[in-house]
């Protein structure tokens, strides 16, 4: 019965440390798989960016994406009865907005902001207070 108990123990006892083992293998496999997709990625960016130094390619994407032509030569686009122009019109992308500032930005402000005092906040003047339920203000006595 002793012997019983004690193979249960250590059965009890390896099967956390096997559960552990085996967490930790899946997330070495999973780490694994997400390297692979990013070193991906990063070699589709590098080909990319190996592209940008041929000539013949910027010349390209000059003319595809902004529609700029060479001194000397005479670019056209078509116009529609309704006066828009067909095909693909290139466009230049839209300027950065000024949503949030960066997040060095917002820590810089905490870090200036940190050891001040709190200003205390007043209530705001077009609010006015309401009187506590069952007390009815005094009126004309109409």
């Amino acid at each position: 019965m002793v012997l019983l108990a004690v193979m249960v123990l250590l059965v009890a006892s390896y099967t956390a440390q096997v559960h552990t083992w085996w967490q930790q293998r899946q997330e070495i496999r999973a780490t694994t798989a997400e390297i692979e997709i990013r070193q991906a990625t990063i070699d589709g960016l590098e080909d990319d960016a190996a592209r940008f130094d041929d000539p013949a390619y910027v010349e390209q994407q000059a003319r595809e994406r902004f529609g700029w032509v060479l001194p000397g030569e005479v670019g056209y686009r078509v116009i529609d009865a309704d006066g828009q122009v067909e095909g693909d019109v290139p466009q230049l992308a839209d300027p950065p907005s000024d949503a949030e500032p960066a997040w060095y930005g917002q820590l810089w402000e905490s870090v200036k902001v940190s050891g001040q005092k709190p200003e205390p906040k007043a209530p705001p003047a077009d609010e006015t207070p309401q009187a506590p339920l069952g007390s009815e203000p005094a009126g004309d006595g109409q």
